[in-house]
């Protein structure tokens, strides 16, 4: 009876401590950057606390490896990242979150993969990534007064359903409001309500993320390089994502870079140093002098069959309204980008944009020259913007045009020599509203 009764007694505090460390829990855990020999994941807390996590090769779950054990802090936001650095190419891991020494019980998948070694030894692997920008949590104590602007938050729920090896986050991933953008503390506030929704939680911890941000999450709507307090929401974006990089040699922006298989992701900020809209000036820049360099010779250099570029704001289309490259005097630089490819003879350059609250594909084709695409994907759960309609875009790709919350999956498969990339968008409940197909040239 007195065996019985400690092991009640020991199973009840053991549920009892898990609980525990789960209301400490504030958001995450979710998978960043993922290498061959390296793989981030990100978590935050309520509260001080000391985090870490615990893996295991799923091939050989008695060897269990572990993070570096981390204490978060109000001056971080509570967040921190936490790297499995033992882990080996080409392998699936399960993984757990420790707070306080104690192991906090989860009710979602918490698995990730590391990128093959594939070169000189087979075709490149198939692998697939979601992408969405546009992601408006509604709190309604800071809103506009109104009917919400966001919704359809199980949008998260049928990304995640789709099983994707990683999610872009094409920018807007959250909405400063008026109270947010002045102060760290309205920051910090805005970046952990959205990312406390319940619904993204299955997705954010079962597949790696990579972000870039837009006006959104840089400051006010439309803002520009003259925001005063850029540097804090720079710094909130670290804190908040967990990318390869936050720059590139001296430049100090939200720009970086990663491979998948045998496909090149360059990561902009079209932020940091773009010219004010209404500057009256020749020679505007959206992406400053250096970033533009570093981009024209990254892609240069790159080998890669698909080479995405990944930005806020879309690029191609020649609509002319709201931030789009063709308008506000950035079509120079627009020209110069284009020109650059063209010279080169750089193939299979894919732009992938948002920011605009609708979806559409754009392609720029001419004799001779390599075609260039420009996908847009959004809102995720902003409200849709359904005025786009009747923009004049020359170049969009006839029954590309999506007016509603939606979504898409990137596939990309084939023989080395013969690499097909598919296009799905689907709404907010996964179902196919649209699909494309690219052949690498």
């Amino acid at each position: 009876m007195k065996a019985k009764l400690l092991t009640l007694y020991l199973l009840l505090s053991f549920l009892q401590n898990s609980t525990a460390q789960k209301d400490i829990l504030q958001s995450g855990p979710m998978l960043g950057y993922a290498d061959m020999f390296e793989v981030m994941i990100w978590v935050q807390s309520k509260k001080e606390a000391t985090v870490k996590i615990k893996y295991y090769d799923t091939e050989n779950p008695e060897i269990i490896f572990e993070t570096d054990s981390v204490k978060t802090e109000k001056q971080k936001a509570f967040t921190a990242h936490l790297i499995a650095d033992k882990v080996q190419p080409g392998k699936k891991y399960n993984y757990d979150l420790y707070i306080n020494g104690k192991k906090v019980k989860l009710n979602f998948e918490t698995t990730f993969k590391t990128q093959p070694l594939w070169k000189w030894r087979t075709d490149p692997p198939d692998f697939s990534f979601a992408a969405g920008s546009g992601t408006y949590i509604n709190e309604k104590a800071y809103d506009r007064p109104g009917e919400g602007y966001g919704g359809d938050y199980r949008i998260f729920e049928s990304i995640a359903d789709k099983n994707p090896d990683f999610m872009l986050w094409l920018g807007d991933n959250i909405y400063l409001r008026e109270p947010d953008w002045n102060t760290e503390t309205g920051i910090f506030h805005r970046y952990t309500h959205t990312r406390s929704t319940k619904e993204m939680k299955r997705l954010l911890a079962k597949t790696n993320n990579y972000a870039i941000l837009d006006d959104h999450d840089f400051g006010p709507n439309n803002s520009d390089k003259s925001f005063w307090n850029k540097n804090k929401t720079l710094n909130a974006f670290k804190l908040f994502w967990a990318n390869p990089s936050y720059g590139t040699g001296d430049i100090n922006a939200a720009t970086t870079f990663f491979n998948r298989s045998d496909c090149d992701f360059f990561l902009l900020d079209n932020r940091s140093f773009r010219d004010p809209n209404n500057l009256i000036a020749e020679n505007k820049t959206i992406l400053g002098e250096k970033q533009k360099e570093w981009l024209k010779n990254a892609l240069t250099y790159s080998e890669a069959k698909f080479k995405f570029v990944v930005m806020g704001g879309q690029f191609l289309t020649t609509g002319g309204n709201y931030e789009v490259y063709s308008n506000y005097g950035f079509s120079e630089e627009r020209a110069e980008i284009i020109n650059f490819i063209h010279t080169q003879n750089i193939k299979n350059v894919i732009f992938l944009t948002g920011d605009r609250h609708h979806s559409e594909i754009s392609v720029l084709k001419g004799v001779g020259k390599p075609a260039i695409y420009d996908i847009t994907v959004s809102p995720l759960t902003s409200h849709h913007a359904s005025a786009n309609k009747n923009e004049i875009n020359t170049l969009r790709v006839p029954g590309s045009l999506i007016n509603k919350r939606n979504f898409s999956v990137f596939s990309v498969s084939g023989k080395e020599d013969n690499r097909i990339l598919i296009i799905k968008f689907y709404d907010s409940d996964g179902k196919l509203i649209y699909k494309y197909k690219i052949t690498a040239e």
